[in-house]
């Protein structure tokens, strides 16, 4: 009977202290439904309305019949029109379309010759799923003919750019630097500065006239040149053990890797104005961390996620790395091409860090 009774003493004592700990709490409940909300509604692998150019050199009752029919197919939307072929490849590289069409000036006497395509796909090869899914287009049927009524057997050349290969640890490496610079970067940092509380080493900074900020930033800057070793080390894997081929410029890269560990140290220091207790430091981390992997495009086509979805994705800064790191690694993009993704991320930083100086208290409680 005793050996019961310290048994349910200790059970009750654990529900007691869950009770008062209201994050990990918070925790049990929280990454269930966020699980199962985001593998059951954002993820979405039958992707839609793809963003596409077209260069129309043609400009025939055919050729806009054909452009008509591959919109209404719902697999791509034409945004950009282009004047040239040049021009529309341009937007791929920016990153503004995954998919161009070019219908060329022949394309009625094309139609006619079954031994040649009559019109050409040209597909962002950077994104491997993408690729798959429109180059499903090659495969479809369309009702259109020249104007003496004969239909080439196949309308579509596709021509991969970028990863001519289709091989997914192209696609994949680039993007696994932001996805554990995520990581690393946000726990050292919210873990390191609860330590110092836990451990007392807070009270010498209490004593001191250093300013909120001016702490913030002396806290993230040795943890920023961290990051660009581990940028260079996983580079450097890439590079010699998987042959990944980097057509952009290094200081584009390690720039553009500089903004995202910014941003993401900021994270970390947001988030240890939250915690109490490393402990909760790293549940915080690992609590942004999920969606981080799961809503930036790095695992499931950002394109086939649902507008809330990618609205909620371009809030957190993987979503802009990986679109940077891969427009810069496998596109050949410049820095200044990514403009949006890098203010997106200085945005970020800006907040983040005005939260963290405003959260911050110079004392033990």
């Amino acid at each position: 009977m005793m050996f019961l009774q310290r048994i349910f003493a200790i059970i009750i004592k654990e529900i007691r202290q869950l009770g008062r700990d209201r994050l990990t709490f918070g925790m049990i409940i929280g990454i269930p439904l966020m699980q199962i909300i985001l593998f059951g509604y954002a993820i979405n692998t039958d992707v839609r309305h793809l963003n596409a150019g077209i260069v129309d050199l043609a400009d025939t009752y055919a050729s806009r019949k054909l452009a008509a029919a591959v919109q209404a197919t719902q697999v791509v939307d034409f945004v950009v029109t282009a004047n040239s072929v040049e021009g529309l490849i341009d937007r791929m590289r920016k990153g503004d379309i995954k998919v161009g069409m070019v219908v060329p000036a022949d394309f009625d006497r094309r139609l006619a010759d079954p031994s040649r395509a009559a019109a050409q796909l040209l597909i962002d090869g950077s994104d491997t799923s993408i690729a798959n899914i429109a180059a499903q287009l090659r495969d479809m049927r369309f009702d259109v003919r020249s104007v003496n009524g004969a239909q080439s057997a196949g309308l579509f050349e596709v021509r991969n750019y970028y990863n001519p290969e289709r091989r997914s640890v192209v696609q994949i490496v680039p993007a696994l630097i932001g996805v554990i610079l995520n990581l690393t970067m946000v726990l050292f940092t919210s873990v390191a500065v609860v330590r110092e509380r836990e451990r007392g080493n807070l009270e010498m900074l209490i004593t001191t006239p250093i300013r909120n900020i001016e702490l913030m930033i002396g806290k993230i800057t040795p943890y920023v040149v961290i990051g660009l070793i581990q940028v260079s080390i996983i580079l450097a894997v890439g590079i010699l053990l998987f042959n990944i081929p980097v057509v952009g410029s290094m200081l584009d890269l390690y720039a553009a890797s500089l903004v995202f560990i910014a941003a993401t140290l900021s994270l970390g220091l947001a988030i240890y104005t939250w915690a109490k207790t490393q402990f909760q430091a790293m549940q915080l981390t690992f609590f942004t961390y999920l969606p981080s992997i799961l809503l930036s495009g790095f695992m499931f086509p950002f394109d086939g996620m649902p507008p809330f979805a990618q609205w909620l994705g371009k809030l957190l800064p993987l979503t802009h790395f990986v679109e940077m790191i891969r427009g810069i690694v496998l596109r050949g993009a410049t820095f200044s091409d990514l403009g949006p993704s890098t203010l997106a991320l200085l945005i970020f930083f800006a907040v983040m860090m005005t939260v963290a100086v405003l959260r911050f208290r110079k004392r033990l409680d």
